[in-house]
């Protein structure tokens, strides 16, 4: 029986980076991969997988081109899901590499199988062929998550299907049903949206991604308005069921409707297919915690401290099975930092406050720091300098009249708040804004200093002008 001093579950983000940080302290460490690939949802079914066909999308149809070569522009005329599936592969290849090697390099021994406790400090891994048992001082469960798929939803895997399914699907539909405007949800839809597809997305609350700037997600929303979908907010599904054969037949002789969601306000809507994505599940339940002493939620979700330890001492968890905020990015962090803690190594503190958003859907956005509304209701006076891509070169040079970066500038001290940004590049300029406030940096800064042109990066010199010129009066 082997022993370690420290046992990782879960090769996704979290679980990468605490096993390769447990080997750079000189440890010896595990990690454990119940799948029959690397890299959990983030490769194979989430992360890379759908920013990959977003980009397949945005070059192929020359989505990101049209500002600039006109709106008839196109890479392609005719798109199928095989030119979507082959980019898609190929990172995700490469992203299996690239996570084996680094394993290799810092000497992690992986363990292939499903791992359950026997005791506290005691681990049978049981793979396709055999099995055998580890022990190890302490443990860090990064096991992630799966998508929600509650009974009363009749997933089949052909029509009807969650996020991990939808990238199985062997033909684009012609029209597409998405219930849940969160970030999986938006990014499908407008994704979708970019490739011709009849989208119909349906949101419970006034509007999507509700934790963001309400002006990013206005902008947001009227531009997936302009690009054909039809937005349902504030309404709820009631009902999602199939059309039986026989009557798609007289619908519409061939990939006409295939599946109904009937809402509580007595709509009725039909679509060649439905993605359903609210809410994300644990799956803690088979990892056999009741013989360790650690609890779950009803979501098989744990809790842990602000070390990310759980109620045993000797074991830790991070990523998306701690819950919010379930970014691959945070994830990579909480992995590293409850091992340093886990094998009695301190760090500086992390400023949980500073980390970025990026949700990747057409267009890109963005943020750090506060929201205008959470400013308000604190009582916390500012003033918005904007930027609009329109008036930067580099925004023209993209073909990108629509986006706009907006800085939230203290009115007494010019510090910086937050920062929400939505465009082409959004996801990369958001960190020059994060750097600045992480050191208490003011608008001033961005004045006097010299940005290289042309880049989107000068957009947060016209956003300090235009705040600072706000509060000056001019």
């Amino acid at each position: 029986m082997r022993h370690y001093d420290a046992v990782v579950i879960g090769t996704g983000p979290a679980g990468q980076k605490a096993a390769i940080q447990a080997a750079k302290l000189g440890k010896s460490v595990a990690i454990i991969e119940k799948g029959s690939v690397l890299g959990g949802a983030q490769v194979n079914t989430g992360t890379v997988p759908s920013k990959a066909l977003r980009e397949a999308a945005m070059h192929l149809t020359g989505a990101g081109k049209r500002g600039l070569f006109g709106e008839s522009y196109r890479v392609k005329k005719t798109i199928t899901i095989r030119d979507l599936v082959s980019v898609s592969q190929q990172v995700i290849r490469n992203e299996w590499e690239v996570i084996r090697e680094q394993l290799d390099r810092n000497g992690v021994d992986l363990l292939w199988g499903k791992a359950h406790f026997e005791g506290p400090n005691l681990v049978q891994i049981v793979g396709p062929d055999h099995a055998e048992m580890v022990t190890g001082d302490v443990f860090v469960l990064c096991v992630g998550t799966r998508p929600a798929t509650p009974d009363h939803v009749p997933f089949n895997d052909n029509n009807i299907l969650t996020s991990d399914s939808f990238l199985q699907v062997d033909r684009l539909p012609r029209s597409l049903i998405v219930v849940g405007g969160g970030v999986i949800g938006t990014e499908y839809a407008c994704i979708m949206a970019t490739l011709g597809v009849k989208v119909t997305l349906v949101e419970g609350r006034p509007k999507l991604l509700g934790f963001i700037d309400s002006e990013i997600s206005e902008a947001l929303q009227f531009y997936m308005r302009r690009e054909g979908v039809t937005l349902r907010l504030g309404e709820k599904v009631d009902r999602i069921y199939e059309i039986p054969e026989e009557e798609r037949q007289n619908t519409n002789g061939s990939g006409g409707p295939q599946v109904v969601a009937q809402l509580e306000s007595g709509k009725t809507l039909k679509a060649e297919c439905l993605l359903y994505a609210i809410g994300r599940q644990g799956v803690c339940g088979d990892l056999g915690l009741d013989n360790v002493g650690v609890a779950y939620d009803d979501r098989e979700r744990l809790s842990v401290n602000e070390r990310y330890q759980t109620s045993v001492p000797h074991v830790y968890a991070a990523g998306d099975v701690i819950g919010f905020p379930s970014l691959a990015s945070t994830s990579m962090e909480q992995g590293r930092r409850a091992m340093c803690h886990a094998l009695g190594t301190e760090i500086e503190n992390w400023n949980t406050e500073l980390f970025p958003y990026g949700i990747y859907g057409v267009p890109e956005i963005s943020m750090v720091g506060k929201t205008e509304e959470q400013l308000t209701d604190e009582g916390i006076p500012y003033e918005a300098g904007i930027a609009s891509y329109k008036e930067i070169a580099r925004g023209q040079l993209l073909g990108d009249e629509f986006g706009m970066l907006k800085v939230l500038i203290h009115q007494e001290n010019h510090t910086i708040l937050g920062v929400h940004a939505i465009g082409s590049g959004a996801t990369e300029i958001i960190h020059i804004g994060q750097a600045v406030m992480a050191h208490g940096g003011k608008a001033e800064y961005f004045i006097n200093n010299v940005f290289n042109f042309p880049t989107l990066a000068e957009a947060y010199k016209v956003a300090a002008y235009n705040g600072l010129n706000k509060l000056a009066h001019v």
